[in-house]
């Protein structure tokens, strides 16, 4: 297990005119799930298909066509509440929640307010090496995404996509426990990394497969203790939602903006309105949208076309029984098995296709050097290709064989470099691209005597100057592998010239 310490709630405090003010945040974010089908419907979920392809009679609201629930949908979201330790409910139940829009053709979304499908959960949020903050999941529950709405195809037209409507969303309801800007940001980006190892949300935010309403309330120091002994909202001031957030930068930018917005009003004399806003990255400010639905607005009711719920407890023993290795468990596994530093873990096992790779590489070997070479070389020539992991020219097994010919002492880590660089470029078996290009090292020790020899022999100041300080003997060194054309092992060179000094 990973040594933690946990912190408690650390508020960023913002400096009004007259004051200082706290950020509260609450986030609700939505995972499109990780299905070939939609929730209610067989209609394919492919990302960019034409317009209205993907749309099945019971997604366009056809008259007399009936929801039925996609079991694999469910599974997916038994499987994310198990990855955030939440309680799995065995009965749950959907509702309507009644409001218009063009792209939703029933004139409802189908969804679960009162009775949901997970129940409370945590997300431990890393915010730096060996300090976390404990994130509390409310809720997760299952409901059917909308459509999308075109306004930039005509002047005058609006044109409606239902490609999208009826996608399955989990929705994650978090506590008001995050306190400022970046760890809203660190939590997203711990949600989505854990989603991604459980494959229940592929966590692209470009295509806005995960995206997040951020709220967000300011109030005076001291009043959120209050919340926590009372758990009376009241004491955490009007909160705004900021709507469809898919950039970790822009909820970070978004969250400033917005307490700052509150604070002003606040201290100018005025009230905050619970209202729903956007975020205009280009402005980098938020702006109105509607004012803020509570759920009686909504006129939830159970939806009438589909039964309650349940699913048996075995079954959820069945799906526990399949869950991977989350990322936090895998970390602490890399660095007690292979003695990695907290950064050097989490580096690796920030995508799971890396950690993978790089537990490839290290099977076998020096964890340590596999960590360096992955993260280091690989991972830096990706990263200025534009690649992902994926898309690697070099292999595990490939980098696997350059660490090997390394561990053996055939090849210095200069070679390797020069080695790494041709797999890169023309591919190729490691052990067979170093002899046939004469790139293994020279361990032939009469031959590497012979050249120190020489060396000794045509420079006797420097021998003199290399007994008087020893740290001088490297020169020899350095002339000893140039004259070898650097094939002659280093450390062979480094004992045979300190022998011969008599150091």
């Amino acid at each position: 297990m990973l040594d933690l310490t946990f912190t408690a709630p650390q508020p960023k405090v913002i400096s009004g005119a007259k004051a200082d003010w706290e950020l509260v945040i609450g986030l609700e974010v939505h995972a499109q799930v990780a299905s070939n089908a939609k929730l209610f419907s067989g209609a394919s979920t492919s990302f960019g298909a034409e317009p209205n392809a993907n749309v099945a009679f019971v997604d366009a609201a056809m008259p007399g066509m009936l929801p039925v629930v996609n079991e694999f949908c469910v599974a997916q979201a038994v499987r994310t509440g198990l990855g955030l330790k939440a309680q799995i409910n065995l009965r749950s139940a959907f509702d309507r929640k009644n409001y218009f829009y063009p792209d939703l053709p029933q004139g409802y979304q189908i969804s679960q307010l009162y009775h949901p499908i997970v129940g409370e959960g945590e997300v431990i949020v890393d915010m730096g090496p060996g300090i976390a903050r404990r994130v509390r999941i409310e809720r997760i529950h299952l409901e059917q995404d909308a459509g999308k709405s075109i306004h930039d195809m005509d002047p005058n037209m609006s044109f409606v996509d239902l490609n999208r409507t009826g996608v399955a969303l989990m929705e994650i309801v978090s506590r008001p426990d995050i306190r400022g800007p970046e760890e809203a940001a660190a939590y997203v980006a711990k949600l989505r990394q854990i989603l991604r190892y459980l494959g229940t949300c592929d966590g692209n935010m470009q295509n806005g497969n995960l995206r997040a309403d951020v709220n967000v309330s300011v109030c005076k120091p001291g009043q959120y203790e209050k919340y926590q002994a009372t758990q009376d909202f009241s004491h955490l001031g009007t909160r705004c939602e900021i709507k469809n957030m898919n950039s970790l930068r822009f909820i970070q930018a978004a969250i400033d903006y917005e307490a700052r917005r509150q604070i002003a009003i606040l201290e100018d004399g005025g009230s905050i309105v619970q209202e729903t806003r956007l975020y205009d990255p280009d402005k980098g400010e938020t702006r109105s949208m509607r004012s803020k639905e509570e759920a009686h607005d909504y006129r939830y009711f159970p939806d009438p076309d589909l039964l309650p719920l349940e699913i048996e407890q075995a079954w959820v023993d069945d799906i526990a029984a399949t869950m991977p290795e989350l990322p936090d468990a895998r970390k602490a596994r890399y660095m007690g098995d292979f003695g990695l530093t907290d950064y050097d873990a989490s580096v690796l096992t920030a995508e799971k296709e890396n950690a993978v790779f790089f537990e490839a590489v290290a099977t076998g070997r020096d964890g340590k050097t596999a960590a360096n070479w992955v993260i280091n070389e690989l991972f830096g020539r990706l990263n200025k290709e534009g690649l992902g992991i994926a898309e690697s020219p070099v292999s595990a097994a490939q980098l696997g064989g350059v660490l090997d010919l390394i561990g053996s002492g055939e090849i210095s880590g200069k070679m390797a470099k020069d080695l790494f660089e041709i797999l890169w470029t023309e591919g190729g078996e490691p052990a067979e691209i170093a002899a046939a290009r004469g790139m293994k090292q020279v361990t032939d020790t009469g031959a590497i005597e012979a050249a120190v020899d020489e060396i000794i022999a045509a420079n006797p100041a420097q021998v003199e100057k290399a007994r008087a300080n020893a740290k001088l003997a490297g020169w020899f060194t350095g002339q000893v592998l140039k004259a070898t054309g650097g094939k002659a092992n280093p450390a062979v060179v480094n004992e045979m010239v300190a022998r011969k000094l008599g150091l």
